[in-house]
C-alpha cells in the first residue's frame, strides 16, 4: 500500500480494520455467518456488501460472502476509510447552503474541499463542517454523518445531506434505486463525434493504477455503470458536454470518458492535464497552460441535482450555475475558437 499518497479522493485505496486467524478446531462456516459473531454491529448486510466489493480477504485473496472459512484461514477485512476515520473533529469552515429544511439540505460544494475525511484528508473535509454545524446527523452505511452521496474533492457542485434518518433512508432508496436525477457539466479533450450517446461498462479498480478506476468487460469484474452524455457546445479541439448519471459509481463520469478517449480537460488522474489534441505550435501550448491556470482541476460540475423530498414526497429540483473558474476557462475556448481556423491548424 501505498502510504504517501495525498489528498485521496477516490475510494479505493484499502485499510485494514479487522484480522482473526480462524481457530484450530473451526468447522466450515459461511465468511458472513462468522464475521458476524465477531464484529460487533456488524450487519451480515455489510459483510455481504464489503465482500462484494473485493474488501474481504482470506489468506490475502479477496472472496465471496459464500467463501466457507477452514481452519488456520487469516480473515482481513479492508475498508476504504482509515479506522480512526470516526473520530471527525468539528471544525468552522464555510458552507454554502443553497436549500435546508427539518429533513435535509443541499450544499452547492466548492472545488478543492474533500467531502469526507480519508487518507490525507483527516481535518477541512465536509463532514468535518456538517459536524461544527449541526448536532446528530444520521450515520450512512459507511458510517459518514449526514452524507447521502459524494462527489470528488476537485468536483464542484450539488450534495444532499440527510439530517434525520429517516431522509437518510428515504434518499438512499432513491439513490439505489436510480430515481434520483443528476446532471453533471464536463468539458471533455476532443470532438466528441455523437451529438448525444450512452455509456455503459462495469466500474472496478485500476489492474495497475489503483488511484483509477476502469471499464471492464467481463460482467462479473466490478459493478455496472450507465452515463449518458449529449453534447452542448464544440470548440474543436474540446468539447462540452452534459452528463447524465443513471447510476453514480466512484469516479463514474471520469473513468467512462476516458474509456470512450474523451478524458475530462484537465484531469490529472485520468491523463487530461496533457495536451491531448491540438497543434504543436508554441502559442498553443501557452494558450492550453493559460486555460489549465484558469480552471486548475479536472472540468466537472455537479449542476443539477434531483428527488423526492423524504417528508412531503414532493418532486424537488435544484440547479447551479457554474463556477468562475470554469466560466472562465470556456470563455478561453470561445475566444480561440473565433480567431483560429482549427482545421488549418491540424492540417
Amino acid at each position: 500500500m501505498n502510504n504517501n499518497i495525498e489528498n485521496l479522493d477516490l475510494e479505493d485505496e484499502l485499510f485494514e480494520h479487522f484480522r482473526f486467524e480462524v481457530p484450530k478446531g473451526q468447522a466450515l462456516l459461511r465468511i458472513d455467518k462468522y464475521l458476524m459473531n465477531l464484529i460487533q454491529n456488524a450487519t451480515r448486510n455489510k459483510i455481504q456488501n464489503a465482500a462484494t466489493e473485493g474488501n474481504i480477504f482470506v489468506n490475502d485473496i479477496p472472496v465471496k460472502s459464500n467463501y466457507k472459512v477452514k481452519p488456520l484461514d487469516v480473515v482481513t477485512v479492508m475498508l476504504s476509510h482509515p479506522p480512526f476515520e470516526n473520530h471527525i473533529l468539528p471544525e468552522d469552515l464555510p458552507l454554502n447552503i443553497v436549500y435546508e429544511d427539518d429533513a435535509l439540505l443541499l450544499i452547492n460544494k466548492e472545488p478543492g474541499m474533500v467531502v469526507h475525511p480519508g487518507h490525507g484528508n483527516y481535518t477541512g473535509t465536509l463532514v468535518n463542517a456538517l459536524a461544527h454545524h449541526f448536532d446528530n446527523l444520521p450515520m450512512n452505511s459507511s458510517e459518514r454523518p449526514g452524507l447521502v452521496h459524494r462527489i470528488d474533492k476537485d468536483t464542484s457542485g450539488l450534495l444532499v445531506v440527510a439530517k434525520t434518518e429517516a431522509a437518510m433512508t428515504h434518499l438512499a432508496k432513491q439513490f439505489e434505486a436510480k430515481t434520483s436525477e443528476r446532471e453533471y457539466i464536463a468539458l471533455v479533450w476532443g470532438n466528441v463525434a455523437e451529438e448525444a450517446g450512452t455509456i455503459e461498462g462495469n466500474l472496478a479498480r485500476h489492474l495497475k493504477d489503483r488511484m483509477q478506476m476502469a471499464v471492464f468487460a467481463d460482467p462479473e469484474i466490478g459493478k455496472p455503470a450507465i452515463t449518458h452524455y449529449k453534447v452542448l457546445e464544440r470548440f474543436g479541439y474540446v468539447t462540452l458536454i452534459s452528463c447524465k448519471l443513471e447510476t453514480g459509481r466512484t469516479h463514474q463520469i471520469r473513468a467512462h470518458l476516458k474509456h470512450i478517449g474523451h478524458p475530462l480537460f484537465n484531469d490529472e488522474r485520468y491523463g487530461g492535464h496533457l495536451i491531448l489534441k491540438g497543434t504543436t505550435f508554441t502559442k498553443y501550448k501557452q494558450f492550453i497552460d493559460n486555460c489549465f491556470k484558469a480552471l486548475p482541476r479536472q472540468a466537472l460540475h455537479a449542476k443539477t441535482l434531483g428527488f423526492v423530498h423524504p417528508t412531503t414526497g414532493e418532486m424537488m429540483r435544484f440547479d447551479t450555475e457554474l463556477p468562475q473558474d470554469f466560466q472562465d476557462c470556456i470563455e478561453k475556448w470561445r475566444n480561440y475558437g473565433k480567431t483560429h481556423n482549427m482545421e488549418d491548424e491540424e492540417n
